[in-house]
C-alpha cells in the first residue's frame, strides 16, 4: 500500500497535449512532481522519450523513432512512477516516397500516395498503392510530377500533374487516360456532391469541370508558392489552403457560387486538409510555432490535434484512423475519428 510519503514524491500527470503524434513530434505534459532531481525518465510504452524542457509542473518531450501507441509514464528517482496516460502514436507504413499533398484512400482501405519529385523530374514510380498489409506497390509509372489525388463516387482515381497541367483518370487496374487538360500548374483536386471536379491551378485559379468535361473558372485566389489543397465540408462549401511566404496564412471558404471568404487565419504554411463527420476541419500546418495537424472546430476555434514535423497532407481511413503524409513517409494513427465523405 502506498504511504503518505510515497504519494508526496510520486509524479502525477494531469494532461498530455496534443492527443496524437508521429515520431519527431512533441508532447506537452502537465502535472505535478514531474521534474525532481535526478533527471526524470519519460517513456512511451517501452521507449524512452527525450525531454526537451522540463519543470516540476510542465514538460515537453519528443516522440522518438520506434515509439508506438501506448502509455506515457514519468518516472523520478528511478522508482516513483506517475499515473499512465494513453497516447495515440502514428506508425510508419511507408517510406522512400515523396507526397506533396493528401494521400487518398479507396473504399477497400488501400492507401495511395505519390512520388512527386522536383519539377520536371521523371521518377520511376509516380503513384504507389499501399495495401492492408502496408505493402507499397507501384501503381502508376508514366507520369511527371504527380501531385493531387482524389476518388470519385465510383472508385475511380484522379491524379493531377503540376508539370503538364493535366488531370488523369486512372482505372482500378492502373490504366491511365487524360480526363482534362489545360489546368495550368494543376495541384489540388476535390469532387462535390454532384460529381463536379474542382482543380486548383496554383497560379491563382480554381477550375470547375462538369461530368460532361465542360470547364469553368470557379473562383480566383492569391497565387501559392507551393500548391492549392482543397476539401469539401459537410456544409457543401469548398475549403482551400495555398501556402505563401507568410507565417499567418489562411484557410479560405468558397460558397457553391464561388464567393470566397476567410474561414480562419493564423496558420503557418497550411497544406492538406480533411473533415470529420462532426464538421471539424483538420489542416496540415503549424500554429503558435507548433507543427503538425491543426483541428479547427465549427466555431473556428483551433487546437493542435497531432504533432509532427514535415506534414504535408492527411486523410481519414476506415474505421477511425488518420493517415498522415510527410515529405518522405506515411504514418497511420488510430485517432478514433471518422472522416467525412462527400455524397
Amino acid at each position: 500500500m502506498a504511504t503518505r510519503k510515497d504519494s508526496e514524491v510520486r509524479p502525477h500527470i494531469t494532461s498530455v497535449a496534443p492527443p496524437a503524434a508521429i515520431p519527431g513530434g512533441e508532447l506537452q505534459i502537465n502535472g505535478k512532481g514531474l521534474g525532481r532531481e535526478p533527471r526524470p525518465r519519460v517513456a512511451i510504452g517501452e521507449v524512452d522519450a527525450p525531454i526537451v524542457i522540463g519543470s516540476d509542473s510542465y514538460m515537453v518531450v519528443r516522440v522518438p523513432d520506434g515509439a508506438a501507441s501506448g502509455d506515457l509514464v514519468v518516472t523520478v528517482n528511478e522508482q516513483a512512477r506517475s499515473n499512465a496516460w494513453s497516447c495515440d502514436i502514428g506508425v510508419q507504413i511507408a517510406d522512400n516516397v515523396h507526397p506533396v499533398a493528401n494521400p487518398a484512400v479507396d473504399a477497400a482501405g488501400n492507401i495511395y500516395t505519390t512520388f512527386s519529385g522536383s519539377r520536371g523530374q521523371k521518377t520511376p514510380v509516380a503513384v504507389y498503392k499501399i495495401d492492408a498489409n502496408y505493402t507499397p506497390k507501384p501503381f502508376i509509372n508514366d507520369m511527371m510530377n504527380a501531385t493531387g489525388l482524389t476518388f470519385d463516387s465510383a472508385g475511380v482515381l484522379y491524379v493531377s500533374s503540376r508539370y503538364d497541367g493535366i488531370v488523369y483518370e486512372v482505372s482500378p487496374g492502373g490504366h491511365m487516360s487524360v480526363y482534362v487538360e489545360g489546368m495550368g500548374v494543376a495541384t489540388g483536386l476535390a469532387f462535390d456532391k454532384d460529381e463536379n471536379l474542382y482543380v486548383g491551378d496554383r497560379s491563382g485559379t480554381i477550375f470547375k469541370i462538369s461530368r460532361q468535361r465542360q470547364i469553368y473558372v470557379f473562383t480566383t485566389l492569391e497565387a501559392s508558392i507551393a500548391a492549392y489543397h482543397m476539401a469539401f465540408g459537410p456544409d457543401g462549401y469548398l475549403y482551400i489552403t495555398g501556402p505563401t511566404t507568410s507565417s499567418f496564412d489562411a484557410v479560405h471558404r468558397c460558397s457553391p457560387t464561388g464567393e470566397v471568404e476567410t474561414f480562419y487565419r493564423g496558420l503557418g504554411r497550411p497544406q492538406g486538409l480533411a473533415f470529420d463527420v462532426d464538421g471539424n476541419l483538420y489542416v496540415a500546418a503549424s500554429i503558435g510555432g507548433r507543427r503538425g495537424v491543426v483541428k479547427i472546430d465549427p466555431d473556428r476555434q483551433p487546437s493542435l490535434f497531432l504533432s509532427g514535423p514535415g506534414i504535408v497532407g492527411l486523410a481519414f481511413a476506415p474505421p477511425n484512423s488518420m493517415v498522415v503524409s510527410t515529405n518522405n513517409a506515411l504514418f497511420r494513427a488510430e485517432v478514433g475519428v471518422r472522416g467525412f465523405q462527400v455524397g
